[in-house]
Order: structure tokens, then sequence, then C-alpha cells
């Protein structure tokens, strides 16, 4: 069973055909392209989605393994990880990079509808923050 060799993750955003492929790898652990296409939405075809298997993979993404004559393609990076570059990129992108920018932005407007406990983990964790020191 040949391994590929896992690429670091290039901060390259997803399209949400790919954020969407991430999610099944991740709900799933590993997958064929076959099992990946069976849960995608829209019938995509067995060769786009295994050049899109591709591009994550060249994108440092996803690795896989091959199995007789079959790919096996699991997540690169934990999930955790990957959620924070894709976090980051968004406070880098849409926030200019400020933290504080990006939690008024939650905390305020219509939208936000934050429940008394959900205020007061989020205190909880500033306070935290404070006493460790973090920025």
């Amino acid at each position: 069973m040949a391994k590929s060799q896992p690429h670091a993750v290039h901060g390259a955003t997803l399209s949400r055909r790919e954020r969407q492929i991430m999610d099944i790898l991740y709900r799933r652990g590993r997958a064929t392209a076959g099992e990946v296409m069976d849960q995608l939405a829209g019938d995509p075809s067995y060769s786009t989605v295994r050049t899109q298997l591709r591009v994550l993979e060249d994108k440092g993404h996803v690795r896989h393994e091959e199995e007789g004559l079959r790919y096996v393609y699991m997540p690169a990076v934990p999930r955790h990880a990957a959620r924070k570059s894709a976090l980051r990129h968004l406070v880098d992108t849409f926030f200019d990079g400020s933290a504080e920018k990006i939690v008024a932005a939650v905390l305020g407007g219509e939208s936000a509808r934050l429940t008394d406990e959900e205020l007061t983990r989020i205190a909880e964790l500033v306070a935290k923050a404070r006493k460790e020191g973090k920025r």
C-alpha cells in the first residue's frame, strides 16, 4: 500500500464544493472518490470529483492511500488546524486582521442572537485570555 506524502497547507482558500468534500472526509475519516460522489448534492461526475480531490491534494488539504486499484482519500490536516487556518484567513481578509472587529461583528447587529449562556462563556474566554496574557 503506497502512501502519498502530505503537503503543507498553503492557506489556499477552498471553493464551496471543496468545503463540501472536506466536510465529507472529516465526517467519514476516509473515503473513495465514489463514496464522496455519492454524498455530494448536484450529481457531479466521477471525473469531476476525482479532479477536485486531486486539487485538494495539491493544496495540501487531502492525502490518499492506494488500496489495490482504489485511491482512498483522507484529510491531511486535523479539522481543528484547518478551522484555525480558515478563521485566520477570514479575519485577515474581511476584518483587517483584527480580532476586535470580528468579535464586534459577531456580537453586533440584528442577526446576533446570543443567549445569556453564550455571552457568559465568551466573557469567560476573554477573562482567561487576559489572565494568560494572550492577545
